[in-house]
């Protein structure tokens, strides 16, 4: 064992190696999704009441809708999610299935229309011990690539680039969205 283990001092280096992710901190508190107790509005429900501007949302169908991603893993990280409040894929009506199916299809068309997606990441975490951090409220994410987005800025820099504000991710897909 080294001293660096023997000193515990906070902050200092040992064996083990550690992300860290503070900004995550906001969102793990509770954050624009419902607490365990239903101290707060699923923001998913929420998100249909605003307007498509203020909610980030880049194209409703009629059983589900398309909305930028707060907290994205990529730029134009999209979430496809169903208007009614269900947890899992199994409570969806075959209509509703169909729609996100047909939704998710479209937003890669859509992202690779505007942004050159390379490739994507598409998936649907259910259940909170599966990772969903809005369990009680499906959704489906899609994450646009390219060759090289996992750069060393995260890897060396600690920090993940994403070139547009959500604002103007929205604003550009939502104009592509018609294009398609």
């Amino acid at each position: 064992m080294s001293d660096q283990n023997i000193s515990g001092g906070v902050g200092m280096p040992d064996d083990w190696q550690r992300l860290w992710a503070p900004h995550r901190m906001s969102y793990l508190e509770g954050e624009n999704r419902p607490l365990p107790d239903n101290q707060q509005a699923c923001p998913f429900c929420r998100i249909t009441t605003l307007s498509d501007q203020e909610a980030l949302i880049v194209a409703r169908g009629k059983e589900a809708y398309v909305v930028m991603n707060l907290y994205p893993y990529n730029a134009g990280h999209l979430l496809i999610c169903t208007n009614r409040h269900v947890a899992e894929l199994t409570e969806l009506t075959v209509s509703e299935r169909n729609e996100v199916s047909e939704l998710t299809s479209k937003a890669m068309k859509v992202l690779r229309h505007v942004s050159n997606a390379a490739g994507f990441n598409i998936g649907m975490n259910q259940g909170s011990v599966s990772g969903a951090g809005i369990a009680g409220h499906l959704h489906q994410h899609v994450v646009p690539r390219w060759a090289g987005d996992a750069n060393f800025m995260p890897i060396i820099g600690k920090t993940k680039v994403l070139p547009k504000l959500l604002q103007d991710s929205r604003d550009q897909l939502a104009a592509g969205w018609n294009q398609i």
